[in-house]
């Protein structure tokens, strides 16, 4: 159902899932303690974890854990990749839902997206539990029809709304995982990294 970007920020913090573009490919989302609603509405296994996805680093840190030399590392790599298509997957903190990584709570990914749109709602929203608009297993939807035709339950935004903004590349985050000791990268997306990032 399409609403206005008021609208669409409004049910969100009330706990519907939505959609909106990013950076990459069109986002569902919901409030990270409803992040069952997404399991449920992609048909998507439990042993694939969402991606909390806010407006800024500083909303993630919180739902994060590390040593202050950690910190430190993944600061680093945030300030040069930060907003943009790169997921971190670090050891979560107690402030995450487990809903969010059912089969293994002690980790999370995270996200800022380098998107005008997502970052006003994000910041109006405050963290987001995201993943591609797809039925687990499909191809990432990228317009609004298609994932109207596939999500009826899903609140998308008014054209008018995101006209200005472009969509995403079509190309996935890239994701890497914090080891305790380096990065491990576990998809190739838009930005290349290898394993000795640091």
């Amino acid at each position: 159902m399409n609403v206005s970007l008021e609208e669409l920020i409004n049910k969100a913090k009330a706990g519907y899932l939505v959609s909106f573009p990013t950076d990459t490919v069109p986002a569902l989302a919901v409030l990270p303690e409803k992040a069952e609603l997404i399991f449920i509405a992609k048909q998507r296994s439990q042993d694939k974890p969402l991606i909390l996805m806010a407006a800024s680093g500083s909303d993630l840190w919180p739902y994060v854990k590390g040593s202050d030399v950690e910190y430190q590392i993944w600061q680093e790599l945030v300030n040069k990749y930060w907003p943009g298509a790169l997921t971190l997957v670090l050891p979560a903190s107690d402030r995450l839902p487990k809903v969010m990584n059912p089969i293994d709570p002690t980790t999370i990914g995270i996200r800022v997206p380098d998107c005008a749109i997502a970052q006003t709602i994000l910041a109006q929203t405050g963290p987001l539990a995201t993943t591609s608009a797809n039925l687990s297993g499909q191809p990432p939807l990228e317009t609004i029809a298609e994932i109207e035709a596939t999500f009826p339950e899903v609140l998308t935004l008014e054209t008018t709304a995101h006209q200005g903004d472009i969509s995403g590349m079509g190309i996935p985050s890239t994701v890497a995982k914090w080891t305790g000791l380096n990065w491990q990268i576990l998809r190739q997306g838009a930005i290349k990294l290898d394993n000795s990032a640091r």
